[in-house]
């Protein structure tokens, strides 16, 4: 491990402040010097509240000493950046748009709530993209957030400032929000670990607790940090009809990955474009899977890529899409291009589409899929086929190249959807390595439906083979943003 404090993981955090080795007051002053040096360059973080979150960690470190206000709760004194489309009582709630600039939360949403009453501590909100509605994280009211690896590229979205943060080390925990890949892209751009939880998994604010292409869940620097960060999230909330009974607790380690049986898929049907990196990083997991003991097979698993647009551009257009639209036609001079875009084409799209048919859609991808799992534990794929988005570039009327083919829409060079459209499945994205611009990759561990224990057993096998952040020549060292992408 690394001196460098504000790198610490969560459960080393957590043994050092119940062994008295380390206070909450010295990591977090550590995670705000950090942030004071690098977001000028990184622009990760939305909202600060350092010194209430100074005070926090002092009672932390009561608790600790036996002097507080009863134990240690679960992530006692852990600095955590929640992104800042969560309803936190008493801070900024601005969409990430100028509509809202001024909102200030009222209450605080039940997967905010839980992370408040395990005892983290807030030090400050994470970036998103207006709305939450792009794989990249830029606003007119925030700025552009930079990929501490590159900062000419950008940090995927739409929890971007979370992702970006742990990369940076101005953070431990991070929360995010997914519905189309707005976990695990992030975590993939940044080199993190993104956990999009199965469905009713994590009890949600409504009405969008209704929406099952919508996740709430964690993202941190280790597998077990993820872990420890989805125990205190998960469970079942009286708010929320779809919240699961019971809560699954999992495991503080996990076994090996002998005899598991894993599939992976580069580009699932050939239908979808995966730059060469990306590609090969695949395989080099697969293969490090397969040196652990498991029995991994290539396979091809048929989820055409314009049956998966086509479903995911009617969900939108009927319910998420139509709000955007709505709040871009009654704001236009306040909405950012890609957000009146994002409601404009998925309307277009979806033409005359209609529910019934999303379902039949619905049905037809996960059929083949569906058929896989049951021969095998896990599906691995890229989380993203692409090498990166140009930090600030909206993406609007134009399209980029990919794998040797052009695509008229990034987002048709994400294989994220393909799991919202799944939302059952447990899918965790762990790093796979770095593309040659020096920007992360990422792969997606999709395991059975509602099987998250095999799901996280997998990662940290493939973590155990192959280590990441915790390696500190692999950290990103973050210069002043050069002055040709200011």
């Amino acid at each position: 491990m690394s001196d460098d404090l504000h790198y610490l993981s969560a459960a080393e955090a957590l043994a050092r402040f119940r062994d008295r080795s380390l206070s909450p007051v010295e990591l977090l002053d550590a995670v705000i010097a950090r942030a004071e040096a690098v977001e000028p360059a990184v622009n990760a973080l939305c909202h600060e509240r350092y010194d209430a979150a100074r005070e926090e960690a002092r009672a932390a470190e009561a608790r600790y000493a036996g002097r507080g206000d009863g134990p240690p709760r679960a992530l006692e004194g852990i600095p955590l950046a929640i992104k800042e489309e969560e309803e936190v009582a008493g801070q900024p709630w601005t969409q990430g748009s100028l509509i809202y600039k001024d909102l200030v939360a009222e209450q605080s949403s039940v997967f905010a709530q839980r992370m408040l009453d395990a005892g983290a501590i807030v030090h400050a909100r994470t970036t998103a993209p207006e709305f939450s509605c792009a794989l990249f994280t830029h606003s007119r009211l925030h700025g552009v957030t930079r990929n501490p690896w590159n900062p000419e590229f950008g940090v995927g979205g739409s929890s971007g400032g979370s992702g970006a943060a742990l990369a940076a080390g101005t953070t431990t925990l991070a929360s995010g929000s997914d519905i189309g890949g707005s976990i695990r892209a992030p975590a993939s751009f940044n080199g993190v670990v993104g956990f999009k939880p199965p469905y009713g998994r994590v009890a949600q604010a409504v009405p969008f607790n209704l929406d099952t292409y919508c996740h709430c869940g964690p993202l941190a620097r280790t597998v077990a940090d993820t872990a420890l960060y989805e125990n205190v999230l998960a469970g079942p909330d009286p708010s929320d009809i779809v919240s699961l009974r019971p809560k699954v607790v999992l495991p503080e380690a996990f076994d090996g990955v002998e005899g598991l049986r894993i599939a992976v898929s580069v580009d699932l049907d050939g239908s979808w474009p995966v730059d060469p990196e990306i590609r090969r990083n695949t395989l080099d997991c697969a293969e490090a899977l397969r040196a652990a003991g498991a029995l991994v097979d290539e396979v091809a698993v048929d989820v055409p890529n314009d049956l998966v647009m086509r479903c995911a551009a009617i969900h939108y257009r009927l319910g998420f899409g139509a709000w955007i639209a709505q709040e871009a036609a009654a704001h236009p001079d306040e909405v950012t291009a890609y957000a009146a875009a994002f409601g404009r084409e998925m309307t277009e799209e979806a033409g005359d589409g209609a529910l019934l048919e999303k379902l039949e859609i619905e049905a037809r991808l996960y059929a083949p899929v569906g058929a896989l799992l049951d021969t095998y534990d896990a599906l691995l794929c890229p989380t993203v086929g692409m090498r990166g988005l140009v930090a600030g570039d909206d993406y609007v009327g134009h399209g980029l190249d990919v794998g040797g083919r052009h695509v008229e829409s990034y987002f048709h060079a994400a294989l994220t959807p393909v799991f919202n459209i799944m939302s059952r499945l447990p899918v965790l994205n762990v790093p796979s390595g770095f593309a040659d611009n020096g920007v992360p990759t990422g792969l997606q561990i999709a395991g059975r439906s509602y099987n998250d224990v095999t799901t996280f057993r997998i990662g940290a096998a493939l973590e155990r083979a192959r280590p990441w952040l915790d390696v500190p020549e692999r950290r990103p060292v973050i210069d002043p943003v050069p002055e040709r992408v200011a």
